[in-house]
């Protein structure tokens, strides 16, 4: 035990405090039981040890941080740690890569219903372990889901600019005072394609090379150990879904065509429905529908996306189309706090049922969301509104 509060001290002293996410205020840590899922390098280790420092003393012995890869765990178990740490008066657990540990969810379900004044926050990179084993913590664990930097953040993280989030419904019906208070902070689109090409994830060093392999080594993890290892996904097929992530990072967002995707990657067409909403499970990419109340398993997907611009580049082989990364940002943003269906007759998306979103560059015309109410144009390369045309870049600070 003191071994494990002993390198809690060590991370503690060794984590930066300049930067602190505000979507981590957000996070009920109240909570009795607290999953934090993410995809890796997003930060949520950080996050977790910036809020121990916001919130405890040092030396504090009623909080423990630990990371189920330490090889403490080798041959000592989570049941046994939560007996020891609730014996010496704590009240706080922290475990950090629970995927990593056998069995997880079985005891941890033990360890809430026999310490009920403990509080625990679990948090895990491998999203499609988390919401298998999830399944033994139904109605126990408060599920809070976590994301890569938003251009508001990365010009924060990166840049040490520091500008509020301003809720959609704002930015769309009065965008000028924000907007206003942003260009007395800077100039944002001297950073936009900045962001769009490495801001999106918290490690980028200078380097594009090394920051998309980095990406790329994430992505073929997934496809090539989880999808196998945890959804079943024959062996064989793992290159075919390779190859088909390639073909979505090098298309045009279009109508989903299965028939066209089964001959282009070699995949059946019920298989290629199995393996799209695993890679949507695993925050490989964005599926849209253009009804997602009434979504049905199994369902084809209207657009399919890429899941950030930043994969996107990663990815793709040939030269990205400007339609696609504009609107991979615009679906990433919207969609995480927000619900988006594809718009079908009238605009790319309808948000919360209320908004109807365009997305374009300068040049796009209201041709077509004409007559459509609350209807507006996200355009690129564009400073200022007019009527109902928005810069893009604002709804980068969504969140």
């Amino acid at each position: 035990m003191q071994r494990l509060f002993n390198l809690q001290d060590r991370l503690l002293v060794a984590t930066p405090m300049e930067v602190i996410r505000k979507c981590g205020m957000d996070i009920n840590w109240n909570a009795r039981m607290l999953s934090i899922r993410g995809p890796k390098g997003i930060g949520k280790s950080t996050l977790i040890l910036q809020y121990i420092r916001q919130h405890y003393k040092d030396g504090d012995r009623t909080v423990l941080y630990c990371s189920l890869d330490n090889n403490y765990f080798a041959d000592h178990s989570i049941l046994d740690l939560a007996e020891s740490f609730y014996l010496i008066g704590g009240k706080h657990l922290f475990l950090d890569e629970i995927h990593k540990y056998p069995h997880w969810s079985r005891e941890l379900k033990e360890i809430y219903d026999s310490y009920p004044d403990m509080r625990i926050v679990i948090s895990g990179s491998s999203l499609l372990e988390l919401q298998q084993g999830e399944a033994d913590l139904s109605r126990r664990c408060i599920n809070h889901d976590f994301q890569g930097l938003s251009f508001r953040e990365y010009l924060q993280f990166y840049k040490g600019i520091d500008l509020p989030a301003s809720p959609l419904d704002q930015m769309l019906t009065d965008p000028f005072p924000f907007i206003r208070q942003v260009y007395q902070a800077c100039k944002p689109m001297a950073y936009f394609d900045e962001y769009l090409a490495h801001g999106y994830y918290p490690y980028f060093e200078g380097n594009e090379i090394d920051y998309y392999s980095a990406i790329n080594t994430v992505v073929r993890y997934i496809i090539d150990d989880e999808l196998p290892r945890i959804c079943k996904v024959e062996l064989e097929n793992t290159r075919k879904i390779r190859a088909l992530m390639n073909i979505l990072a090098a298309s045009e967002p279009y109508e989903v065509d299965i028939s066209r995707m089964s001959v282009q990657s070699g995949l059946q067409r019920k298989t290629i429905l199995a393996y799209l909403n695993y890679l949507s499970d695993a925050k490989l990419v964005n599926l849209l529908y253009s009804d997602y109340v009434n979504v049905k398993k199994m369902q084809k997907p209207d657009k399919i996306y890429i899941e950030n611009t930043n994969m996107l580049h990663a990815l793709a082989t040939h030269p990205i189309k400007e339609g696609t990364l504009r609107e991979t940002f615009a679906i990433n943003h919207l969609a995480f706090n927000h619900s988006v269906e594809y718009g079908k007759q009238k605009g790319d998306f309808v948000v919360d049922g209320k908004y109807t979103i365009e997305v374009g560059g300068a040049s796009k015309t209201k041709k077509q969301i004409a007559g459509v109410p609350n209807a507006y144009i996200l355009a690129d390369d564009i400073e200022f509104p007019w009527e109902n045309k928005l810069p893009l870049w604002l709804i980068g600070f969504l969140y």
